[in-house]
């Protein structure tokens, strides 16, 4: 058998639209970005390529949907040169460095700093007026003993949410509430999504900054963002606590959604990582269209895995940057391969069930 260095799957709305009348990217209504840290990495160069190759063929409005790291991205994908702006947020990201024992302080202050390198020139101006993009971030609202920023009850709220999450999911809405700041110039389709107590915001110059660093502010490693301008008051904290990797309404009915991931599954919600039974609503991934690394490339790859936040633990500063690198050198060959199949037409023949 050939070796991909891509599997892409799709919901069977997707899979059965692209057997019949192949792809086109004029039908792509939501992109999607999951949380996942450094994970992000191993996708640089596809995002890349789909700025590219498959941006100038949308028909907007196109719904960029993320939590966490996926806000991130789409932060660059959205400004007037976005290949400039993931260029400045890889560099900034990789080249990251702390003491030797960096409290939750000194990470925080590392991430408003690389937020300003992302966000230079205009750049919120720039997301909030796109043409063809509408910008939504995914955040969580603490409550009760989770919005405490003592470390001791922050982790006990935390080691409760897991265990009783393990039982149901909805138990989460106890601890957290979804918090979406929306771009109001047209409403996304998961905009009433159920499940959970959600407040919607709208999305604004005062406080896109704010809410792109909350979703990445993951509980115990960064502060949460208090006060956020237009939200109730309260702690805000990353969106993937909830929404991992965004078991959300992806599409409206007559669009697709493309999907780049780090993995070829779906895990709905942050504590559901070794919850293996734990798996997406059907009726939320009908038109989506998963693009992930193969297991194959992966192998491939520095120690045979996609980067996380361990690596600031089992490599020196210096051997870390140097692994990162190498990644982001060897996920060229995920943009080569996905420009290939999109161009020559091959993505029917390579579906697989999602």
């Amino acid at each position: 058998m050939t070796s991909h260095n891509l599997v892409f799957k799709a919901g069977p709305g997707a899979f059965e639209s692209v057997r019949r009348h192949g792809f086109a990217a004029e039908r792509i209504g939501t992109i999607a970005g999951a949380s996942g840290g450094a994970k992000w990495l191993v996708l640089s160069q596809l995002d890349r390529c789909i700025l590219s190759t498959v941006v100038p063929k949308l028909v907007g409005p196109v719904h960029l949907l993320g939590s966490s790291i996926g806000s991130w991205r789409f932060a660059c994908y959205a400004q007037n040169d976005p290949l400039a702006a993931i260029d400045r947020f890889e560099e900034a990201y990789i080249s990251q460095s702390y003491s030797d024992k960096p409290d939750i302080h000194e990470i925080t202050a590392k991430t408003r700093e690389i937020l300003q390198i992302v966000m230079q020139d205009g750049a919120a101006e720039q997301i909030l007026s796109h043409p063809i993009f509408r910008t939504h971030v995914m955040t969580v609202r603490a409550r009760h003993l989770a919005a405490s920023e003592n470390r001791a009850v922050l982790a006990a709220a935390l080691l409760t949410a897991a265990s009783l999450n393990a039982v149901s999911r909805q138990t989460l809405g106890w601890f957290f509430e979804r918090a979406l700041f929306f771009d109001a110039r047209h409403l996304p389709p998961f905009f009433d999504v159920d499940g959970f107590p959600i407040q919607k915001i709208r999305i604004r110059n005062s406080n896109i900054e704010d809410a792109i660093v909350a979703t990445g502010s993951i509980p115990l490693v960064l502060s949460g963002v208090r006060d956020i301008d237009g939200a109730e008051p309260g702690i805000y904290r990353d969106g993937g606590v909830i929404d991992y990797h965004l078991d959300l309404p992806h599409s409206d009915a007559d669009r697709l959604t493309l999907f780049p991931h780090f993995f070829d599954r779906i895990v709905p919600g942050w504590f559901d990582k070794k919850l293996p039974w734990r798996k997406p609503q059907p009726q939320n991934i009908d038109n989506t269209i998963l693009v992930s690394p193969s297991a194959a490339f992966v192998e491939r790859l520095p120690r045979q895995k996609i980067p996380d936040r361990t690596d600031f633990t089992v490599y020196t500063p210096i051997e870390r940057i140097r692994a990162w690198q190498d990644v982001v050198t060897e996920c060229s060959a995920l943009a080569d391969e996905f420009n290939d199949v999109i161009e020559t037409d091959q993505l029917a023949a390579r579906l697989q069930p999602l």
